[in-house]
């Protein structure tokens, strides 16, 4: 099976994050933040993981170093679930309508982190959820995850359709990225 577990623990946040690449679909757990758990939700019904998470943080600062530590932890335990990346995909791409949002994800695997995010959102907060940490959730985890992440917002209004919108289609370009279409590393360097 392709899992892994994360512990990470600092002055700042505890956290425990398990995460199956060929999972049912299911998010448990808390970060402690409710808009943000119903992103990593949609994360994994959407990608078709099975991600389990406690976490304690600093919520009476700020989401800053919870949302981030928990993009760590994920990136962290998507390499190690990968392990080689012998025979996947790769790459993902996935256009994901909600409502009047349509956003664009498209990544690759690489080994080679990078981030992109043209994405403005027109609301501060989306109930408790400081909408500043959606990038720097998605790009704790490009950097972590080791991929070339690419995110787009084409157009959208609504604050909650937008960050729906990026999360949902990460989970479907994920799921393509890491689905095994063969035995082969996808590389001509023999290597990712």
């Amino acid at each position: 099976m392709r899992e892994s577990t994360i512990v990470r623990k600092t002055a700042e946040t505890d956290i425990c994050l398990r995460l199956v690449l060929d999972g049912d679909g299911t998010f448990r757990g808390t970060s402690g933040i409710g808009f943000f758990d119903h992103m990593l939700t949609l994360l994994a019904v959407h990608g078709g993981f099975t991600l389990e998470l406690s976490a304690q943080g600093d919520l009476e600062v700020d989401d800053h170093h919870t949302v981030e530590d928990i993009g760590i932890a994920l990136g962290d335990a998507l390499t190690e679930a990968l392990g080689d990346k012998r025979g996947i995909r790769r790459y993902g791409c996935f256009f994901c309508p909600m409502d009047d949002a349509l956003a664009r994800v498209v990544l690759d695997l690489s080994g080679r982190p990078y981030f992109v995010y043209d994405v403005a959102i027109p609301v501060e907060r989306i109930g408790t959820f400081e909408t500043e940490m959606t990038r720097e959730f998605f790009l704790a985890l490009a950097m972590h995850g080791k991929m070339n992440l690419h995110m787009a917002l084409l157009y959208g209004v609504n604050g909650h359709h937008i960050v729906e919108s990026l999360f949902k289609g990460l989970g479907h370009a994920l799921a393509e990225a890491v689905s095994v279409k063969g035995q082969q590393i996808l590389s001509s360097k023999g290597v990712l």
